[in-house]
């Protein structure tokens, strides 16, 4: 009876039109949704990142580097292979602003890196941070870079802007001005896409910016970057009191080694950061899709510019990225 009951569901299957039932390949489809289907537009509730439901998400990436020095990985299938192969939530593209060919230099070579690595998430279904991958202010040419792409994006969830990579010697005050004018220009085009503002020092005075915060706008979060090697309980103790204050964070770059990008893997404190992120649900992404000869290049030089990469091709920290983000 089991075999006969079995045979007839299969061919009411075989024809829906006669069941009214889906073949199963519709429900392998559904499970296949990317991240972007199943979570849409972010924004900032009570402090979190949390997606178009209003649930609470947390992303978890690689950045690219440099576009100037390593616009070889800027492109839509390295992209895939990211989301694909690496299992990315979101990925980073880091848009040199000072060096020589960067976007003070060169502009139309960095947008054209740019829409390649943002057309490719869009491809993917996975988010992108179109990061100004700048030390110092540049409030003028910094504004006209995001009112161009956020023309462009403007609507599409995948998007999010990181308007200020690592402010080094400019003070809280200085930053805080020029973020609060080049909010204001993405916002009279994009009106809801997460706004990554940065801390003086690399993003180590976070606590500066929990005692003044930008007032006035929604869904804007600022960086924490962290070198596992070099920064330890001390910062995180200064992540957590602005954590207490209500100041959203985003760990938009972060590695295991020294914060100079090089030096051995400090497993222990890399592990205690990891631990430290998964229990207050911050979003991060690791630097940095290069191949440079540094540690944290997480590709050989021999590596193809598009992966996929077999482990031969990928160095030490590569591969341990990789792992966590099948975890």
């Amino acid at each position: 009876m089991r075999k006969i009951v079995a045979t007839a569901l299969t061919l009411l299957c075989l024809c829906p039109a006669l069941s009214g039932c889906n073949p199963p390949v519709q429900k392998d489809e559904a499970e296949k949704m990317s991240i972007v289907e199943e979570n849409g537009f972010l924004s900032v509730k009570e402090s979190k990142l949390v997606n178009q439901n209003g649930n609470p998400i947390v992303l978890k990436g690689v950045s690219l580097g440099w576009h100037n020095w390593w616009g070889r990985f800027f492109n839509q299938s390295c992209i895939k292979t990211l989301a694909n192969d690496w299992n990315a939530d979101i990925v980073r593209a880091a848009i040199g602003v000072e060096p020589d060919n960067a976007y003070l230099d060169n502009p139309q070579y960095a947008l054209s890196c740019l829409y390649e690595v943002v057309d490719g998430a869009i491809q993917n279904g996975i988010y992108v941070i179109i990061d100004w991958h700048s030390h110092g202010i540049h409030q003028e040419e910094a504004i006209e870079f995001f009112e161009k792409v956020a023309r462009k994006y403007n609507g599409t969830p995948n998007v999010l802007y990181e308007i200020f990579n690592e402010p080094v010697d400019d003070s809280w005050d200085d930053v805080k001005q020029y973020s609060e004018a080049v909010i204001a220009a993405i916002r009279a085009i994009d009106k809801q896409a997460i706004i990554i503002v940065g801390s003086p020092h690399w993003d180590q005075d976070i606590h500066l910016a929990a005692d003044n915060p930008i007032e006035g706008y929604s869904n804007i979060m600022y960086s924490l970057h962290f070198y596992a090697g070099s920064h330890k309980q001390d910062l995180r103790d200064r992540a957590n009191y602005a954590l207490k204050k209500g100041l959203p964070l985003f760990v938009s770059e972060c590695a295991g080694m020294n914060a100079d990008g090089d030096g051995p893997i400090d497993m222990n404190e890399w592990n205690r950061w990891l631990e430290w992120t998964n229990r207050e649900s911050l979003s991060w992404i690791a630097w940095a899709i290069a191949d440079k000869n540094e540690t944290c290049s997480m590709i050989m030089p021999n590596g193809s510019s598009s992966g996929p990469w077999p482990d031969s091709e990928l160095k030490e920290w590569g591969i341990m990225v990789k792992k966590h983000l099948h975890q």
